[in-house]
C-alpha cells in the first residue's frame, strides 16, 4: 500500500470541503504520496440512531485504521465561534485509543478552514485543531513566508495554514487561496516522505 496523508475534515456548505480538494491534489504533487479523503457525520442526535454509515454522497467517514495507518494528517473544518466544528470536535475527542498508542507522534499535521467573515476566527480555528494534534505528539507544519501568495492574499491563508473567506458561502475560492492549499498539501507531503 503507497504512504498517504490524510485529509480529514468537516463541512457544512461545501466551501470546506472544497479547501480539502486543493489540499489533496497538493499532497498528490509529487513525493509519490497518496492523499485520502475521509469525513466526519454532523452531531445530531439522529447521527447515533438512523443516519448511514457511508455518507450519500462525498468523502467517507473516517475510520480509526486510517488515522493510524497515515503518514501525515491534515485536518479542517468550518470557523464556529473561533473554533473548530462540533462534529470534528467530537471526532477528535474519540481517539483517545489512537493517542495512547503513539501511532500518530512524530508525523507531520497541518489545518484548513473557511470562515464567513473576515475576522471570523480562522487563526484561532487553526490552532483549535493544532492542539489535539500536538497532544497526539504530531509535528505541526504551517505555511512559510517563502509562499508567494501568503504575502499577496487579501481574503483567506495564514502562516498558521490554509483558509477561505466565504463570505456566507457564496464566495468562490480566490486564486491565492487555492495555491496556499496546494502548497499546504505539499509540504505536508513532503516532510512525510522525509521522515517515513
Amino acid at each position: 500500500m503507497n504512504p498517504y496523508i490524510l485529509v480529514l475534515y468537516y463541512t457544512r456548505f461545501g466551501a470546506t470541503g472544497k479547501l480539502a480538494r486543493l489540499i489533496a491534489r497538493g499532497v498528490e504533487l509529487g513525493d509519490g504520496m497518496e492523499a485520502r479523503l475521509r469525513t466526519v457525520p454532523a452531531v445530531s442526535p439522529e447521527t447515533g440512531k438512523s443516519a448511514p454509515e457511508v455518507p450519500g454522497e462525498g468523502a467517507v467517514y473516517c475510520s480509526e485504521d486510517d488515522l493510524r495507518g497515515c503518514a501525515g494528517l491534515i485536518l479542517g473544518s468550518p470557523t464556529r465561534f473561533g473554533n473548530m466544528a462540533a462534529a470534528l470536535k467530537y471526532f477528535v475527542d474519540g481517539t483517545g485509543a489512537v493517542w495512547s498508542s503513539g501511532d500518530l507522534a512524530g508525523k507531520p499535521a497541518a489545518t484548513f478552514t473557511s470562515t464567513s467573515s473576515l475576522h471570523g476566527g480562522q487563526e484561532s480555528t487553526l490552532l483549535s485543531m493544532a492542539l489535539p494534534l500536538l497532544h497526539h505528539g504530531m509535528i505541526y507544519c504551517g505555511i512559510p513566508y517563502s509562499e508567494p501568495a501568503l504575502r499577496s492574499t487579501t481574503s483567506g491563508g495564514t502562516p498558521y495554514g490554509a483558509s477561505h473567506l466565504a463570505s456566507g458561502g457564496g464566495a468562490e475560492i480566490s486564486q491565492e487561496e487555492a495555491e496556499l492549499c496546494r502548497a499546504l498539501g505539499k509540504r505536508v507531503a513532503h516532510i512525510a516522505r522525509k521522515l517515513l
